[in-house]
C-alpha cells in the first residue's frame, strides 16, 4: 500500500484542478457511467463523492473520480441507501443525535439535503426495510435499536416511533431477505437479538427465543446474509471469527452452524477474544475486526482487520454454507468500511488514518483483490456505499 504524506485537502485541490485542466471534471460530470461511491468522514464532517468508471480518456483508463463533497454534521459515520437509489441517510453521531435524508441526483451523484429527524442516540448501524419505508437504527453506547418512519418522498422527518433495549453494545441491525424478521447484534453480551417484523406497521416485538448465542467474547459485530438467504455470518470484532447460523425462513429463528478463522490472529502476532474490559495476557495487540461483505455471486467472503490494516478473503463452501480463511491483503490504514460494486469486479475500502481511499480489483474467480487506483477522501473516512444507477 503505498501512503503518501500530502495533506487530504492538498491532494483533493490537486485532483479537482487536474481534472479541471484536462476537462475530466466535465467528464464525471456528464458521463452515463452509474457507479458513485459516497464515504463518510467522520473528523472533518463531510461526505465525499466519487464516480467509479472504466473509461479511457486520453489513453488513460479512469477508475475513481472524486466528484466533491458535501458538509454535514460533526462525527457523521453509518450511511444506508434506500432500496430504490433515490436517497442516501447519513447517522450523526454528534448531539443533537439525527439522520439526515439526502437525495442522490442519478445524473451527477450530486446529494440535495432533504429533511432530517432525531435519534434517540448515538447510532453505530442504520439501514432500510425492504420496502424502504422504515429506517432500523443500532446504538452501540445506548444499548439499543430503534425503528423510524421514512415518508413517501423518502425522507426520514420524525422521531423514531419505537425504542427497545437490544442487549449491551448493539451494533448491526437488519431485516430478513422477505421482509419478516430483523436481527441485531449485541456485541457486549455476545448474542444475536431476533424479532419479528410488521412491514405495515414497522412494529417490531422479539421472537422467542428472542436472542441467540455466539461464543464467549466474540463481539459480534457486522453481520450479512448468503446470497441464498439459507445463512447468516457474524463477524467477531474481538476474536476475528465468523460465526455461521442456518436461518429458518418461517420460524425467522437462528441455529448454529459452526465457527471459523476470519483473521488468522496467530499469523499476525494478534490476540483474539479479549474485551476491553480484560486485559491481555501478553503484551501483543488485540484482533479488531470491523467490516464484512459478501461477493455478488456469494462464493466469497471479505472481512476488514483494523489492527494490522488488512482484509481477509475467505472462500465460502457452496454445499455446506461454510467459510474458510483463504488469504489477506494489506490496505488503507485502519479500515473501518469498505464495499463491493455490485457487478462484484472492484471494491473500494477507506482506512480512518488514512489520506486516500483505495480501489481494488476482485478476481472473479480467484476472489483475489489487486490495488489499481487510489483517490483523496476527507479525514476519518470510515463508511463506503457504492450506488449503480
Amino acid at each position: 500500500m503505498t501512503i503518501f504524506n500530502k495533506s487530504m485537502n492538498g491532494m483533493f485541490s490537486g485532483a479537482l484542478l487536474f481534472m479541471s485542466a484536462t476537462g475530466l471534471g466535465m467528464m464525471s460530470q456528464n458521463t452515463n457511467a452509474s457507479q458513485y461511491v459516497y464515504v463518510s468522514n467522520a473528523k472533518d464532517s463531510t461526505i465525499t463523492r466519487y464516480l467509479l468508471d472504466n473509461k479511457q480518456v486520453d489513453g488513460k483508463e479512469i477508475k475513481l473520480v472524486p466528484l466533491g463533497s458535501t458538509k454535514t454534521g460533526n462525527n457523521v459515520m453509518p450511511l444506508s441507501v434506500s432500496p430504490d437509489k433515490s436517497h442516501l441517510y447519513a447517522s450523526i453521531r454528534s448531539e443533537p443525535f439525527r439522520v439526515i435524508s439526502y437525495r442522490i441526483d442519478p445524473a451527477s451523484g450530486d446529494l440535495a439535503e432533504e429533511g432530517e429527524a432525531n435519534l434517540p442516540s448515538s447510532m453505530a448501524n442504520i439501514d432500510t426495510d425492504k420496502s424502504g419505508r422504515f429506517l432500523f437504527a443500532a446504538s452501540y453506547g445506548g444499548n439499543l435499536i430503534s425503528v423510524s418512519p421514512i415518508d413517501d418522498n423518502g425522507v426520514v422527518r420524525h422521531e423514531a416511533q419505537q425504542v427497545l433495549d437490544a442487549g449491551r453494545n448493539a451494533h448491526a441491525i437488519h431485516t430478513s431477505p422477505d421482509n419478516r424478521f430483523v436481527f441485531s447484534s449485541s456485541l457486549g453480551d455476545d448474542e444475536i437479538r431476533q424479532y419479528r417484523f410488521d412491514e405495515q406497521t414497522g412494529q417490531l416485538t422479539p421472537n422467542s427465543p428472542a436472542a441467540v448465542k455466539t461464543e464467549q467474547y466474540a463481539g459480534p459485530r457486522h453481520f450479512v446474509f448468503s446470497k441464498e438467504g439459507h445463512y447468516v455470518y457474524v463477524l467477531g470484532e474481538l476474536s476475528g471469527t465468523v460465526t455461521t447460523y442456518e436461518y429458518d425462513a418461517k420460524s425467522g429463528l437462528l441455529a448454529l452452524k459452526g465457527a471459523t478463522e476470519g483473521v488468522p490472529a496467530k499469523e499476525l502476532a494478534l490476540e483474539n477474544g479479549v474485551p476491553p474490559s480484560i486485559k491481555a495476557t501478553n503484551d501483543l495487540p488485540k484482533v479488531w475486526a470491523a467490516d464484512m461483505h459478501l461477493s455478488s455471486d456469494g462464493r466469497f467472503l471479505y472481512v476488514s482487520e483494523r489492527t494490522k490494516s488488512i482484509i481477509t478473503t475467505l472462500s465460502i463452501d457452496q454445499k455446506t454454507g461454510l467459510p474458510s480463511y483463504q488469504n489477506m491483503t494489506s490496505v488503507e490504514q485502519q479500515p473501518r468500511g469498505f464495499a463491493l460494486s455490485k457487478d462484484g469486479r472492484f471494491m473500494v475500502v477507506s482506512g480512518e488514518k488514512d489520506a486516500n481511499l483505495g480501489l481494488y480489483r476482485v478476481d472473479v474467480e480467484t476472489g483475489e483483490l489487486t490495488k489499481v487506483d487510489e483517490a483523496p477522501t476527507g479525514e476519518g473516512a470510515n463508511w463506503v456505499e457504492i450506488v449503480d444507477l
